[in-house]
């Protein structure tokens, strides 16, 4: 009686395109956690965001944690 054998491969690698989205998720955070002074909510608050700074005052005491000067 013959035998078969089977052979189980796979494949492990991450696909380009989900370290592309994980490098511009990165980028985008370290951006709004330590340069951003109102950039980024200016597109939906205009020049008030520049004024208000939320953004910068959600991260202020991360900013300097991490050696980030903002002032």
């Amino acid at each position: 009686m013959p035998q078969s054998i089977q052979r189980m491969s796979s494949k492990i690698g991450l696909p380009v395109a989900g370290i592309a989205i994980l490098a511009a998720i990165f980028v985008i955070g370290l951006f709004v956690s330590s340069f951003d002074q109102g950039h980024i909510l200016s597109l939906v608050y205009g020049e008030q965001a520049f004024d208000n700074q939320f953004l910068h005052e959600l991260t202020h005491d991360m900013r300097h944690a991490a050696g980030f000067p903002c002032h």
